[in-house]
């Protein structure tokens, strides 16, 4: 008879030994870093082949270059300024490289470029915005923007800015190497240069104890056959949309009550007492009222 309480012999091995044991990790690790080596081989290689296919290949030559923001610099001169005059593949240039090539230029305040499709490269462009012409004395006049940070010498021909004002009595400060305007006097004129109303100014003229006297064209002479091209008008440090109020409301009285007179130049140091020169319209004489 069989006995069932026998149990069935079962081979049991022996356990590996701990050294065997780091053994086996040690082949299955080596195992991981060669495949990964192999792996990051076969990836090198496939950059290095993409890159050369996509830099070498002409279906990515720069076919057309996008300007914008562009008003007074042509295609062309930002074309040669950024050296892409000849042939390039869109993805072998540098375009760091290249915005910095074109912010150089005096009138470019800022420049973005980008790929864009398969051929085409896009120039955003940002021109300074000149605000008014600087003249230094025994100095080049110098064009500022209108954050007032001097960028260009002036020069007439090229920059045909004659309908800009003529600042003068302001001089330049070295500031961490960079030569800038600043001062009470200058930032008066900055605040001057955010009024309208005054006419076309031709010049603002700078005293650091008086302040501003401007030369506008005269427009508070309701008769423009007897008004003169240029009047000076004092305006000192602050309070700028007062004194036009005032000057207009002068103006305005003196074209009424006095309509044989005309106004030749106002002096608006003190808003609460101004004094105005006017002339007879048919006589060579001036006259001075005061007290107005």
């Amino acid at each position: 008879m069989v006995n069932k309480n026998n149990k069935q012999n079962r081979y049991k091995p022996e356990p590996d030994s701990p050294r065997e044991k780091n053994t086996r990790i040690s082949e299955k690790a080596g195992m991981k870093y060669l495949l990964g080596f192999f792996l990051f081989i076969l990836m090198s290689l496939g950059a290095i082949w993409g890159n050369d296919a996509i830099t070498q290949s002409p279906f990515f030559s720069i076919k057309n270059i996008d300007v914008s923001g562009n008003r007074r610099l042509v295609k062309n001169e930002l074309v040669q300024l950024a050296g892409l005059t000849e042939p390039a593949n869109l993805f072998k240039i540098n375009i760091t490289t290249i915005e910095k090539k074109i912010i150089c230029h005096p009138w470019i305040a800022g420049v973005t470029v980008k790929r864009s499709l398969f051929s085409t490269l896009v120039v955003e462009i940002v021109e300074q915005e000149p605000l008014a012409i600087v003249n230094i004395e025994n100095l080049a006049d110098i064009i500022i923007n209108t954050q007032g940070q001097p960028f260009k010498e002036y020069d007439p021909k090229m920059d045909r800015l004659n309908f800009l004002p003529v600042i003068s009595g302001v001089d330049l400060t070295c500031i961490d190497s960079r030569y800038l305007f600043e001062g009470p006097l200058f930032n008066s004129i900055m605040d001057f240069l955010k009024i309208r109303g005054f006419g076309h100014v031709s010049r603002i003229m700078g005293d650091e104890n008086t302040g501003i006297t401007i030369e506008t064209k005269n427009i508070y002479n309701g008769n423009p056959i007897n008004t003169q091209d240029i009047m000076p008008i004092k305006l000192g440090f602050t309070r700028f949309k007062e004194k036009q109020t005032k000057a207009i409301k002068i103006s305005t009285y003196i074209d009424k009550n006095f309509p044989d007179k005309t106004i030749s130049a106002m002096d608006l140091f003190d808003v609460e007492k101004v004094f105005v020169k006017i002339k007879d319209n048919d006589a060579l004489h001036n006259n001075i009222e005061k007290g107005a």
